[in-house]
């Protein structure tokens, strides 16, 4: 009677034993996995992009309207210093170095006097920095020589086709008739 108990006792021990050895080489599976898969951080965005091109528009003498058009809003407008405008912009994403841009423009009686500021990149320049896709495949050039195409035998037409005049293509019509 006693070696029934202890055999059932044997079995339930083991079973637990299995399950728990399994538990824990899957615990160390994940684990491991996890340092590979890296969790996803957010684009974070700040402040107004400012373009070479926009800075080229501005002109010495653009009224403080002018200014506001070409380049938006300012980020920063003190009350301290009333005639200055400051543009900053940073630009964090995942996969992409971060960037940081600064531009401040000087106003003298409501009339742009200076521009101030780090060396600003183009358009095309900035969204390639930002571009973190892969680049497409390149596609391999599709040329035939005439000995190439010569090898395939010709499209045999029907007898009873009718060829279409020169200038129209060979589509049905639109609508019946």
């Amino acid at each position: 009677m006693f070696e029934s108990c202890r055999k059932a006792f044997n079995q339930r021990f083991v079973l637990r034993l299995t399950w728990i050895i399994l538990a824990t080489i899957a615990g160390l599976g994940v684990s491991a996995c996890s340092s590979w898969v890296t969790p996803y951080r957010s684009e974070v965005v700040q402040g107004n992009f400012v373009s070479r091109e926009q800075v080229q528009v501005l002109r010495i003498g653009m009224p403080r309207q002018a200014v506001r058009d070409v380049l938006g809003t300012p980020l920063v407008t003190s009350l301290f210093h009333a005639d200055r405008w400051d543009y900053a912009f940073t630009i964090r994403r995942q996969g992409a170095e971060p960037q940081q841009r600064h531009l401040s423009v000087f106003f003298i009686n409501g009339v742009l006097d200076r521009i101030e500021g780090d060396p600003l990149p183009t358009e095309a320049e900035f969204a390639a920095k930002v571009d973190t896709r892969r680049p497409a495949p390149r596609t391999p050039n599709l040329v035939a020589s005439e000995d190439a195409l010569a090898k395939f035998p010709p499209k045999a037409v029907p007898a009873n086709a009718v060829a279409p005049a020169k200038g129209e293509g060979s589509y049905p019509p639109l609508e019946s008739q």
